[in-house]
């Protein structure tokens, strides 16, 4: 889900980069010193698993880890993904400088928005919560992906084999299978080490 550089307009580049760091102020305010290695842990992870990728016209299907991110890491989900994304568009050009803000927006949001969730949703199973997660963190991305192409060129939408057709069948598969592994992953280390999503959300078993 890497936009690369030119693909979506200049205002919308623009608009999504102010509201990336805005993002990224608000995931950084407060952080505390003891949670540093697990921000890093997390950020090693999402740096591993987002170079997986296979392109899809001007951007690429792998996987986003958003839902995980936001159960364990919560608000600092975002300060994360801004370290993985920083050192893959460094070290591999993976994704676009001019697109980086819109990059780290797309994949921030979901992260926020399932530990929102997770707040206020705590009686449910760990490996439905996980997969929930997992599977509504990829349809939030894909969701402002499309909007983003859209609202930067109508083309994008256009034809049988479009663009936005082909990212919506690309990524159900992949929505799915990221459900479970973050069920799966969510299950087990909560009951392992609860205290690792100490602040990231209430849970039960």
């Amino acid at each position: 889900m890497h936009i690369a550089d030119g693909v979506i307009s200049i205002s919308v580049a623009a608009t999504t980069t102010v509201g990336a760091v805005g993002i990224l102020a608000y995931s950084l305010k407060g952080t505390k010193e003891e949670e540093i290695p697990k921000i890093s842990l997390l950020a090693g992870a999402f740096f591993v698993a987002s170079l997986i990728n296979i392109p899809i016209g001007p951007t690429s299907i792998h996987p986003l880890l958003g839902g995980f991110l936001g159960l364990v890491l919560g608000r600092r989900a975002p300060f994360a993904i801004f370290i993985g994304l920083i050192l893959q568009t460094l070290l591999f050009q993976h994704g676009g400088i001019s697109t980086f803000g819109t990059n780290m927006l797309l994949m921030s949001i979901p992260a926020l928005f399932v530990n929102y969730l997770s707040s206020i949703k705590k009686n449910i199973p760990l490996f439905l919560k996980g997969f929930i997660a997992g599977v509504i963190a990829i349809c939030i991305a894909v969701f402002l992906l499309i909007l983003l192409l859209f609202l930067s060129d109508q083309r994008y939408a256009e034809g049988t084999f479009s663009v936005i057709r082909l990212l919506v069948l690309a990524y159900f598969p992949l929505a799915i299978l990221e459900g479970i592994v973050t069920g799966v992953a969510y299950k087990y280390l909560y009951t392992m080490r609860p205290s690792l999503f100490n602040g990231a959300g209430g849970t039960s078993s």
